[in-house]
């Protein structure tokens, strides 16, 4: 790779972008990053900024307003992860979440077709909808719920723009990979837009009530940014892999119910565990999938990837990140 040219990074003020931004750094690529701030962090980035100062540049603006300034053949690689975020957000903003995730990803393509610039598109598990068998397999088939939930919206939004890589790259018009991630968690995760475990953290270390949605019996498969990130390079670096799509996540599945009780033992707390019905955590328009484990045969053949990265070792440094540690001893 040429390491004169710089990396464009979308999205990477937030949670998983900035611990892109920071690998990238370290392996000596210059960065540049897109991000408007409205579900980011400007503080994800503010260590970066001071350790690497000229090899990182950050540009304020929504994706499909900037990329217009910038010059394509400046780049020799893009990371499409701009997009709207978490499940409160979904149900409760979906037009925005719709319209960010599809026109976003579409600029992104565009700029980067003018470029031949190779681009990975964030993609995510709720692509699988209800699904119809587990584990999911890439190339499973889908199912989705009624449009009167507007839950799935998020998850036919970014089937789109797995549509729209997949053609470009098939057309020869921008090497693509699409990477579906499964709960990816980890330091800098927030829970305000309804992210699972940092919900239970903060309620953990402030001694409330840990609420679980729903009845606690759903499970889901939860993997470490720092796992995910390097597989996300190995990914986009290698051309044998543009035009695919791959899971990346845990296989190991943990019921809500239980991952509330493993954060409480793990961080010392003593709050209580409270079941929340899914129509008061989020009113009308919310429908849920029981299991969701990814199939990662498939990634494992193609870089080796296993996760590396307890979940008590997760939580642990969740909760320093949140600047409090366990709540005693």
């Amino acid at each position: 790779m040429d390491n004169e040219l710089a990396i464009l990074v979308t999205g990477g003020s937030g949670f998983i972008g900035s611990h892109l931004v920071e690998y990238l750094l370290a392996a000596d690529r210059s960065v540049v990053v897109v991000d408007d701030f409205s579900t980011g962090q400007r503080t994800n980035l503010a260590e970066a900024q001071s350790s690497w100062g000229e090899k990182l540049q950050v540009i304020e603006g929504r994706v499909s307003d900037v990329l217009p300034t910038l010059d394509p053949m400046a780049f020799s690689q893009c990371y499409h992860l701009a997009a709207a975020v978490g499940v409160r957000l979904v149900v409760e903003e979906p037009i925005r979440t719709i319209e960010t995730n599809v026109r976003e990803t579409s600029a992104t393509l565009e700029f980067a077709e003018n470029g031949k610039v190779p681009t990975l598109v964030a993609s995510t598990s709720e692509v699988y909808g209800k699904g119809v068998r587990t584990p999911f397999a890439e190339d499973d088939d889908v199912v989705y719920g009624p449009t009167i939930y507007t839950r799935w919206s998020y998850a036919c939004s970014k089937a789109i723009d797995e549509y729209l890589a997949l053609a470009y790259s098939k057309q020869g018009r921008v090497p693509a990979v699409v990477v579906r991630l499964f709960n990816t968690v980890g330091p800098r995760q927030i829970g305000e837009y309804g992210m699972v475990l940092p919900r239970f953290v903060s309620a953990v270390l402030e001694n409330r009530a840990i609420e679980v949605h729903g009845d606690g019996s759903q499970s889901r498969c939860f993997c470490d940014v720092r796992d995910v990130v390097p597989a996300m390079v190995a990914l986009l670096d290698d051309p044998e892999h543009h035009g695919r799509v791959f899971n990346v996540g845990s296989n190991q599945p943990m019921t809500i119910s239980a991952l509330a009780e493993f954060v409480r033992e793990e961080l010392g707390g003593e709050s209580e565990i409270r079941n929340v019905p899914y129509e008061e955590a989020f009113s009308d328009g919310f429908d849920d999938l029981q299991a969701r484990e990814p199939d990662l045969k498939r990634v494992k053949e193609a870089i080796g990837f296993a996760p590396r990265i307890g979940l008590d070792q997760t939580v642990r440094d969740l909760a320093d990140s949140m600047g409090r540690g366990k709540v005693r001893g």
